[in-house]
């Protein structure tokens, strides 16, 4: 999220994550950042992200990263016979037993499917027939070998070497096949058996990535609550760390977004799957989050003042200028870094979905902040705080307060606006009650079950 905004927080050097054991045996495939980049043209080509906040934010221009995504799924630099016979002379290789994976090839993905998926959606050229054809002919061919190496482990070799063979080819599928395929793939791993807890922890989060690159929210959670309840048997912290990363995105997905902070704060200092998003991708989430669900003490502690958030400081300006402009109360600011910061949050595939709700719940954060400072104000002088004019703010205010998201009501003929704390406390007295109301009714039930 980088942009040409200043800051002015004193950055010490840069820090990126350092994959942990299990992170570094990760697959690479499928790539996050290249899932990034597909959203970004997604948006693009949809009118969401003009041409010049897209090359601002990516570093390039919107044609330069089309190509890069093409070549990438498609062969590279090659032809596509030419990528053809790379990944066919890994296979062999394979087979021969002369390297242990092939999914340490940073070769192009060959994957038509998703090419031609792409090309759909973004109005380009799909692959010809035959082109079609000649890959999945190699794919076919490449998927018979895979499993003949499946099949040797099984009858001459042990447990783990059956299991590298099977991950070999749920990985290979995952790279260039469909998503169905792959976690068809990925269930033959699962359903191993003798397979320890953190392979199966592992095999779990491979396959929420599956899910989340093809954008499938609800399967992306469930195979994370599977995680958790196989972590809760004897997983080990590192995996217990990475999978806080994994529910911390997912629960973005799904907007549960403050707890999705309290996870995102907690793996700062943690944060070793660089397979999942870039640490400063992951900082940019904590940062956010924070200043939307953080108290003042805990966003000084732990975004202001916090020593792995300035580590990459100068990586991500715009969000730490939205967390230092509201805690320093300056309103002004804070409004022309939401401006700024709208483009970056579209252009996130996280967090696009959820760009409005975002931006009106800091604009309601700010306002309330405010407010609280005072028992009355003029609408003017408070309009002036922000930097915008009376009617736009007045209108802000209007639809917020009917709404009740804010506690208190304008005097237009006098211009104030006038909060109402002791509303928001008996609003608080009477939730109160509610609950304890509630919780008794469960105690009472609770009683006679035991009674009996």
């Amino acid at each position: 999220m980088d942009v040409d905004s200043p800051t002015t927080t004193p950055t010490p050097p840069k820090k990126h994550a350092t994959p942990s054991a299990s992170a570094e045996s990760a697959s690479r495939h499928p790539s996050m950042s290249l899932a990034q980049d597909i959203h970004r043209l997604t948006m693009i080509h949809a009118g969401k992200l003009s041409v010049d906040e897209a090359t601002t934010i990516i570093g390039m221009s919107p044609d330069q990263l089309l190509d890069r995504v093409q070549r990438t799924i498609l062969s590279g630099d090659k032809t596509i016979q030419e990528a053809i016979d790379h990944s066919a002379s890994r296979i062999a290789l394979l087979t021969s037993g002369d390297i242990p994976s092939i999914d340490d090839d940073d070769g192009p993905l060959l994957n038509a499917t998703l090419y031609n998926s792409l090309a759909a959606t973004l109005s380009f050229p799909p692959l010809s027939p035959a082109d079609t054809a000649l890959i999945e002919k190699h794919h076919e061919s490449a998927l018979e070998s895979l499993q003949e190496i499946i099949t040797k482990a099984s009858e001459e070799s042990g447990d783990m070497e059956v299991l590298a063979a099977k991950l070999s080819l749920a990985r290979y599928t995952t790279k260039s096949l469909s998503c169905d395929s792959a976690i068809q793939a990925y269930q033959t791993v699962l359903d191993s058996p003798k397979l320890s807890t953190g392979k199966k922890i592992d095999a779990h989060l491979e396959v929420a990535r599956v899910y989340s690159f093809y954008g499938d929210v609800s399967s992306t959670k469930t195979t994370l609550k599977s995680a958790s309840e196989t972590i809760a048997k004897g997983g080990d912290w590192d995996r217990r760390n990475r999978l806080k990363a994994y529910t911390a995105l997912s629960m973005i997905s799904v907007r549960d977004l403050e707890e999705a902070n309290k996870l995102l704060m907690e793996g700062i200092a943690t944060f070793s799957c660089e397979e999942l998003c870039e640490y400063t991708e992951f900082c940019v989430y904590a940062v956010v989050m924070a200043v939307m669900y953080a108290s003042r003490v805990e966003l000084k502690k732990g975004v202001i003042d916090g020593s792995e958030i300035l580590g990459v400081a100068k990586e991500i300006p715009v969000v730490i200028q939205l967390a230092n402009t509201l805690y320093e109360c300056n309103y002004k600011a804070f409004l022309s870094t939401l401006v700024a910061i709208q483009p970056h949050l579209i252009a996130n595939r996280y967090l696009q979905p959820h760009s409005g709700y975002i931006l009106r719940e800091l604009h309601i954060l700010a306002y309330r902040q405010f407010l609280d400072s005072y028992q009355s104000v003029t609408l003017d002088s408070m309009a002036a705080s922000f930097g915008v004019s009376s009617s736009f703010l007045d209108g802000q205010l209007s639809r917020f307060i009917a709404s009740g998201r804010l506690t208190a009501k304008i005097d237009n003929v006098g211009g104030i606006v006038e909060t109402m704390k002791t509303d928001w406390k008996n609003a608080r007295y009477r939730e109160m009650i509610v609950k304890g109301d509630a919780l008794l009714n469960r105690i009472q039930k609770l009683g006679r079950v035991v009674d009996l």
